[in-house]
């Protein structure tokens, strides 16, 4: 999307500035016929500063001058019609107008300006996301992939929420993850993680010492978060999600704040399994007809850079990946989702619910149902998912549809 098609999705139509255009002009057309035809101590003359007030709204700072203008004229001719120019009364009320023209013409300048700049962060915005959190290809060897983003911030393109996918000479490699914290931090932070998985991803034989490179990679730029080092964080032990996880007590100890939970897999061309590494992620959920059977690991790793605060062993967990499952991946902004209720957003159900096929069907659904699931169709947390089908091998995709 270019400037100015972001520009276009900010404002009306043309067409539908042009016909607006017409509401002021009308406006003072109607006072002005009124004003000419009213009784000698009736005067409609100050109605005519709602033209170039309304105008302003819609419309840039020439336009309004313009209809300002005008108004202006409007007014002189009904002082001339009515009495005269130079009646005092007639005088102050055309001072007043060209002063209210002067003023909103002003703000529609600057609002043109600030309008300007909305449009120039979102395109930044536009083009951060296209760096660092590169689009999925459809096709990865035997899979097919589907990927979706919502960031809670208003205008927002990217947050914290992070997923990618690289292809090795065995499989897929894949990864999703969570920033704790949210503004340009999570994104630089988030930038981070996906350096570290394109770069380490075809260089590391197994899915452990990818994990490890991540952590080795992150650690040192997390130790830098305001009060990283304090001694009153020593003893606690992550949970294997953000609701346990462990909070500051205090403003002065943010170490807790600075971590990031993932999920880290493996997935080969050949074959009919995964390998999984979770660091403290929300378990992937596998479909697999009418059941959803969510990949809980016995080994969970602590998140990416809390690994100083809770020593553990990687291991990697296998788990049975057939042709025609679909694999989904999400973070925690999918779950806190609520309702009017209070009551969060139940993925595993509305996922074993859904009947239709491929992983972009599923996920067009769950982003529907999700954002219906609350109040305000808006989250109040960055929610992604990515959704894998291993296709079935051509010779059993023929046979299963002659």
């Amino acid at each position: 999307m270019d400037l100015q098609a972001l520009r276009a999705a900010g404002r009306p139509s043309l067409a539908t500035r042009h016909a607006l255009l017409a509401v002021p002009f009308a406006m003072i057309a109607l006072v002005t016929v009124g004003d000419v035809l009213a009784p000698p101590d009736v005067h409609l003359g100050p109605f005519l500063a709602a033209a170039p007030a309304v105008t302003a709204s819609f419309r840039g700072p020439r336009a309004t001058g313009f209809i300002g203008a005008v108004a202006v004229l409007a007014q002189v001719v009904v002082a001339a019609v009515r009495s005269s120019v130079t009646d005092l009364n007639h005088t102050f009320q055309i001072i007043t107008l060209v002063l209210i023209s002067v003023f909103v013409t002003l703000f529609a300048h600057l609002r043109e300006v600030h309008e300007k700049e909305l449009v120039q962060l979102r395109s930044v915005a536009e083009a951060a996301q296209q760096v660092v959190l590169r689009p999925l290809r459809e096709r990865l060897g035997p899979l097919r992939v589907a990927s979706v983003y919502l960031a809670a911030a208003a205008d927002a393109q990217i947050g914290g929420d992070l997923y990618a996918a690289a292809r090795t000479a065995q499989g897929t490699r894949l990864i999703i993850g969570d920033v704790r914290g949210k503004g340009l931090e999570a994104v630089g932070d988030a930038a981070l993680v996906l350096g570290a998985f394109r770069a380490a991803a075809h260089q590391e034989a197994d899915l452990p010492g990818l994990v490890d490179y991540l952590e080795r990679a992150v650690a040192p730029d997390l130790d830098q978060a305001p009060g990283a080092g304090l001694d009153d964080t020593a003893g606690r032990t992550p949970g294997p999600d953000h609701d346990t996880a462990p909070h500051s007590p205090s403003p002065s100890n943010d170490l807790s704040e600075a971590f990031i939970t993932a999920a880290v897999l493996d997935i080969p061309d050949r074959g009919q399994a995964l390998q999984l590494v979770n660091c403290g992620h929300p378990p992937p959920l596998l479909l697999r007809g009418n059941r959803v059977i969510p990949l809980e690991v016995d080994q969970p790793a602590p998140p990416l850079g809390l690994s100083d605060l809770a020593e553990s062993q990687l291991a990697a967990q296998g788990f049975p990946f057939e042709p025609g499952d679909i694999l989904l991946l999400y973070t925690d902004g999918v779950l806190e989702a609520r309702d009017e209720a209070g009551a969060f957003y139940p993925l595993a159900e509305r996922a074993a619910a859904w009947n239709g096929t491929g992983p972009s069907a599923l996920l067009s659904h769950l982003r529907g149902d999700l954002l219906a699931h609350t109040p305000t169709g808006t989250l109040d947390d960055d929610a992604a998912m990515v959704a894998i089908e291993r296709l079935r091998p051509p010779a059993q995709r023929g046979a299963a549809h002659p």
